[in-house]
């Protein structure tokens, strides 16, 4: 199973202990980019992608693309 952490760069340093872990973590520069993020990484075969809640406010497509797939998991980390 792959897993992902997609993160902006103003969350500099909140993912060390999955960095250290040996899980994939993707940056993005701006959080309106996070649909076109969580696509790729599905065309990627990713299974579960984690982001924080405040990555998921920028989304269009998590309740009505996301929500029901299957073979996807989104997982939404609260913010600081």
């Amino acid at each position: 199973m792959k897993i992902s952490f997609i993160k902006t760069k103003q969350d500099e340093g909140v993912y060390l202990i999955p960095r250290a872990m040996g899980m994939d973590i993707y940056e993005i520069n701006q959080p309106e980019e996070i649909d076109q993020k969580i696509d790729e990484l599905k065309q990627n075969e990713y299974k579960t992608i984690v982001i924080s809640n405040e990555l998921a406010s920028f989304s269009e497509k998590i309740v009505p693309n996301y929500q029901n797939d299957p073979n996807l998991k989104i997982i939404i980390l609260p913010s600081k």
